[in-house]
């Protein structure tokens, strides 16, 4: 027999017996593209009549792929975001109850707790990050190995060691830096590597993240990179290069300049011939923040938030909403919309059916995957309703089309702030987000049954440890506030057995 037949014989048996000849192509590489502080309405395909800034790139992506309607983050502040991205559960279920970590710190992510990275590691994927971190590590000093004070270092110095980033928590490579505050220390893998200013940081992650893919092209492993940007967060730097591209400023300019990192994405993936198997989400941790100046770029006729109410910090669906595009060419109907709940903290679960693995034991109690809504099906949840939460730590329950926030005002940065709602204000919000997206018609007192039955889920969901069906699991803290305001400040959901292993 020839080897023509040989292959020919081959080749039929493994097409109709489903197997691969090359296990590692079937399987897709995986970008995620995260921005900072970058408002649901700052992307012009998403809000074209109140958009006033160019966004060619997304835009594209969008064309290409599938735009989510109503997709949230885990929080409206940045570290509670990316602790439920990194391990499909929500941040308040460890010590960080309200606001963000400041660095110099252990880790937030438990040493035992599979991450996304550690997970498709297990599935023979190469894992990077390209980017910010924001979920607290140490500082080493690399002669005693005693850790530096963030007292005496306001930037970490050259050569400090991480015992605990990202290389320990999943990733087999880190470029970027912790958090805004620190941006000028350049961390690679688990080292301080030099100081930079501020204002190359955005044009380093774009470079960075264009080599990686360009390294991975050489590898028949299927890739994970995660592009957490630092931009358009303040400090609001755009390089020389895109300086006065926007009519809106700086901020306009930095969104612009953002927004070009997908572009770069998007052609080092087509240069080595990489798009149709890589699958790309491009997305924010939170809405805009009123660093950026929110009233005045209004006053020019753009609307960070477009018809949200509120911003970055607040309860409201101007804090959380966040644009979140999809591309996936042959598995992605290109130009589609989906208007389906989902979470950012449902990453996780996205990849354990992608890849066709669970995770085992500990991890992922409140992800539901939302790969079926990539292909347009509808999604097989079993979590009751998507949990928000604010910078000051209150709640909100998201189920169907309603919405109910355990707040007087904004809980955040927006006025009213919670300090100042009037004494007669009702103690909760309850909207019908169908019929009033801009939650301007507070529904508490007229639905009081929907109310009620929206507390006890939102109580459940917290005491179990999980959102999602499964066995109980465990929070991290004995007790969780669920109304912070002060009518309520000594209801809880109870004390939840305390982990015992910290």
């Amino acid at each position: 027999m020839n080897n023509t037949i040989i292959f020919s014989l081959c080749a039929w048996f493994l097409a109709t017996s489903g197997i691969a000849a090359n296990p590692d192509a079937a399987r897709p590489n995986v970008i995620f593209i995260m921005c900072d502080d970058l408002g649901y309405g700052d992307i012009h395909c998403l809000a074209p009549e109140t958009s006033k800034i160019a966004t060619p790139c997304a835009d594209q992506l969008a064309r290409e792929g599938m735009i989510f309607t109503d997709a949230h983050s885990g929080s409206s502040v940045c570290t509670p975001t990316r602790y439920g991205i990194m391990t499909g559960r929500y941040s308040w279920r460890t010590r960080l109850q309200k606001g963000v970590v400041t660095g110099f710190a252990p880790s937030l992510i438990a040493h035992d707790r599979p991450t996304v990275a550690s997970f498709l590691q297990k599935q023979g994927y190469h894992t990077g990050i390209v980017g910010k971190w924001h979920l607290d590590f140490r500082y080493l000093n690399p002669q005693t190995g005693e850790a530096y004070v963030q007292k005496q270092h306001k930037t970490p110095p050259v050569g400090a060691k991480i015992p605990d980033g990202p290389v320990r928590r999943g990733f087999d490579y880190y470029h970027g830096f912790h958090h805004a505050r620190n941006m000028e220390a350049v961390v690679e893998n688990d080292e301080v590597i030099a100081h930079d200013a501020t204002i190359n940081m955005l044009p380093r992650l774009t470079r960075k993240s264009v080599e990686y893919i360009a390294a991975r092209a050489k590898d028949r492993r299927p890739f994970f990179l995660y592009v957490p940007l630092g931009s358009p967060h303040t400090p609001i730097v755009p390089s020389q290069a895109w300086q006065g591209k926007s009519p809106l400023g700086a901020y306009g300019d930095f969104v612009m300049e953002t927004d070009a990192v997908v572009g770069a994405i998007s052609n080092a993936l087509q240069r080595h011939g990489m798009t149709d198997n890589t699958l790309v989400i491009f997305t924010s941790d939170n809405g805009c923040s009123k660093a950026a100046g929110i009233d005045k770029l209004a006053a020019q006729g753009h609307k960070v938030s477009a018809h949200l109410r509120g911003s970055k910090a607040d309860i409201w669906d101007g804090g959380h909403r966040i644009p979140f595009i999809a591309r996936w060419p042959g598995h992605i109907q290109p130009g589609s919309t989906s208007m389906q709940l989902i979470c950012l903290v449902d990453l996780f679960a996205t990849l354990e059916e992608l890849t066709e693995h669970r995770v085992k034991g500990l991890g992922c109690e409140d992800s539901v995957s939302f790969l079926p809504a990539l292909g347009g099906k509808p999604i097989d949840s079993t979590r009751a309703g998507v949990i928000h939460h604010s910078i000051s730590g209150h709640f909100a329950y998201r189920q169907g089309k309603w919405k109910l926030c355990l707040a007087r005002a904004s809980g955040g940065w927006s006025s009213p702030r919670e300090n100042q709602a009037p004494l007669d204000s009702l103690p909760g919000q309850l909207y019908d987000i169908e019929i009033d997206p801009s939650e301007m018609t507070n529904l508490y007192d007229a639905k009081p049954e929907v109310v009620a039955r929206l507390v006890s889920q939102l109580k459940s969901d917290v005491l179990r440890g999980r959102s999602t069906t499964g066995p109980p699991a465990q929070n991290d803290v004995q007790d969780i506030v669920l109304w912070k305001s002060k009518e309520k400040s000594n209801s809880s959901a109870g004390r939840s057995r305390k982990k015992k292993k910290q």
